[in-house]
């Protein structure tokens, strides 16, 4: 994502926030992390692979249209048996506190894999509004101020890291948009443990990701413009990466 924004004149910002009620938004509240689940033995079930993927607002449940561009395409380059899906169960609406329960059913199934299938290895990714949930779901600490939800207790452990393979994210908002839609929203930062393994893709004139951006159609452009190709081609070599150091 991108850390810095340039300055808007005055009709930019009416421009932009006309954009904001259409694109797609992040939580208010968005939490960090949820309690691991109890641990199971791994067996001959168990996927190589498991994509965890949050999609944008509106999109109808399960990945999306990034989302499952990225698979397709991460399928691609991976050559064998297809890698197993999981999308991120939460509204994906304008209720953007009610984004806080992607991040404790993102954290849930991450914490469930590495307990019942340790060798799995799990790619983690998002689309605007959720690839802010799969970033909050890496964070490093609850930040100042925020009151978590009964189901949250805080970062996922220092241990799940190693199970994560490679995060990508799509669109994320970067701090003025986020301001924009809310005030409140805590930073949207990855988590030291994950940073160096992650991949964000931000399209030229995205109003969400990119400073200065008006070009609409550019949010809407991650399924076709390349780019889930690009991030397929970067958590492929992570995967590979990844294999090589545990052989």
């Amino acid at each position: 994502m991108n850390d810095s924004t340039a300055p808007r004149n005055a009709a930019n910002s009416r421009t932009m926030r006309r954009l904001a009620a259409a694109l797609l938004p992040v939580g208010a509240t968005l939490a960090l992390a949820s309690a691991a689940p109890a641990a199971a033995a791994s067996d001959a079930s168990c996927p190589g692979v498991e994509v965890v993927f949050a999609r944008g607002t509106w999109e109808a449940p399960g990945v999306g249209a990034t989302g499952q561009a990225f698979i397709d395409a991460l399928n691609a380059r991976l050559g064998a048996q297809p890698v197993a899906v999981y999308g991120v169960d939460y509204p994906a609406s304008l209720d953007f506190q009610a984004a806080e329960g992607g991040v404790a059913d993102a954290s849930n199934e991450i914490e469930s894999i590495a307990a019942s299938c340790p060798d799995t290895k799990i790619v983690l990714g998002g689309y605007s509004q959720g690839a802010a949930v799969a970033a909050y779901t890496t964070a490093d600490s609850i930040p100042a101020g925020l009151t978590l939800p009964p189901d949250i207790t805080g970062p996922m452990p220092q241990k799940i890291a190693s199970h994560i393979a490679a995060v990508a994210l799509f669109g994320t908002p970067d701090p003025w948009f986020l301001n924009l839609v809310d005030h409140d929203a805590p930073p949207i930062a990855v988590g030291n443990l994950y940073a160096g393994k992650t991949i964000q893709m931000c399209a030229q004139g995205d109003p969400v990701c990119f400073p200065g951006g008006l070009d609409r159609s550019a949010h809407s452009s991650y399924k076709d413009n390349g780019m889930a190709d690009q991030a397929a081609v970067f958590v492929a070599n992570a995967l590979s990466s990844t294999a090589q150091a545990q052989s």
